[in-house]
Formats: structure tokens, sequence, C-alpha cells
């Protein structure tokens, strides 16, 4: 009878030294080969036309989303699939999230997907669906939010959490974070002030139907109508944005 050949793999099999040794070198060649590229890139974030840092009133809105869990029941990341593309719209960029800290893709959708809301419902559709939401949706599990209109927004840090978004890698200007207040009260107001001059594509109204005071709803709403608004896709050409190559 023929003898039974020796595995190749015996010798380290048998010793442990060595076997610890090969593994380092093959996690070593594995490590070397995904994060070289990494640093021969010139980015691996596309720039898109369009995409700009949260107004101080939309910051402050999204700092509410995030006090108030809504991450827990919707992304916000539209994945390149062809039933959420034809739902909720194009695919998400990760130029989208550039400035989010951290970002809000999820991982579960006990409500729909919120990267495209912006615009998409009326400023009346949102404090209706925020105060009651089985009034707008009778299936809806989604908690009543009615105190956010009868809160009023504490903004007098906001121009720290621009600095300490700025520290992060937001590119807010001098002039955006000495203005932030008065930004602020601008956008929640019909009047706007000079926030366009600073901020593109950023609207100003009395965003929960209570022009005499700004609240938390304020600036909630005014942060689920920017999601989405701010790249114009039908001049977006993948090709020509990606700056990798």
């Amino acid at each position: 009878m023929a003898s039974t050949p020796k595995l190749s793999h015996e010798p380290f099999e048998k010793r442990s030294i060595l076997l610890l040794v090969g593994i380092l070198i093959v996690v070593a060649i594995g490590g070397i080969v995904e994060i070289v590229p990494l640093f021969l890139v010139q980015s691996t974030i596309e720039k898109v036309q369009g995409m700009r840092p949260y107004t101080p009133l939309e910051l402050a809105g999204r700092n509410i989303y995030l006090r108030e869990g809504c991450y827990n029941c919707h992304s916000q990341m539209v994945r390149s699939l062809r039933s959420e593309v034809e739902r909720y719209g194009h695919y998400s960029l990760a130029a989208e999230s550039m400035y989010d800290h951290p970002f809000q893709w999820g991982s579960k959708r006990t409500g729909p997907d919120l990267a495209r809301l912006g615009g998409k419902y009326s400023d009346d559709w949102h404090r209706i669906h925020m105060a009651n939401p089985r009034a707008i949706v009778p299936e809806s599990i989604m908690p009543g939010y009615p105190f956010l209109v009868e809160t009023k927004l504490d903004y007098d840090n906001i121009d720290k959490v621009m600095i300490a978004n700025r520290r992060a890698g937001v590119p807010y200007t001098d002039a955006q974070i000495a203005n932030a207040h008065a930004d602020l009260r601008a956008q929640a107001s019909a009047d706007g002030g000079d926030l366009a001059e600073r901020y593109n594509k950023a609207t100003a109204r009395d965003w929960d139907g209570k022009p005499d005071q700004i609240t938390e709803l304020d600036a909630l709403i005014a942060y689920m109508q920017m999601l989405g608004t701010l790249v114009d896709f039908e001049s977006y050409d993948v090709d020509a944005s990606d700056n990798r190559r």
C-alpha cells in the first residue's frame, strides 16, 4: 500500500510558535493590502456640488433628532437597490454624510428612510405628525412628541456646538460661528436676514406655526425639511464627481 503523504501544513500544526508567526505574517499582508490604497487616493469621499454644513437651526434640530432617538427607527441611507431607489429616490452619496458626527445611516427601519425627506411633506404635515402620528398614518406605532412645540429652543451654546464640529472637520467659517445666534433666529422667521449669504439653499420661515417664539419643533422641522435637498441629482454626474482616479 502506498504511504499517505504528509500534509504541507503539518509543521504549523505541531509547532505553536511557528503557527503564530505564520498568522502574524498573513494578517500583516492582508492589512497592508487594505490600508496602503487609502494613502494613495486623493479622497475616499467624492466632492459633490451643493453640500454645505448645517445651519445653526438645522444643527440644533439634528441634536434634538439624536436626543429623542429617532435614529432607532429611521435610517438615513438609501441603498442602490431598485426597490429602494423607486421608493425613496436617488441612492445616498457618501458626501451627503460628510458633515455628520455621528452619521445617521442607521440599520433598522421601523419607520421609512428619511434620507430624502426634505420637501416631501409640508410643514403643517410635520406639525401634525410630530404631535400625533396616528392623525396622519393610522397604523403608525411612532410615539407623539407634542411637547416639542411647547418647549422653547435653548440655543445659547449653539456657537460652541459649531466650534466642536469644526474641530471634528466641519468647515464652519469664523463668520458663520460669529453669526450663529443671529442666523438661527433669522431662519426661524420669515425674514431670513443674511442667512443665504452664508448657507446655500437655506430657507427661512416660521416652521412650527408659532411666530412668537422659537421652539424645538422649529429646529426639528427645519432639519428634516433640509434632508436630501442639497444635491441637484438632475445635474449630478457619477463619473465626473469621482476624483479618486
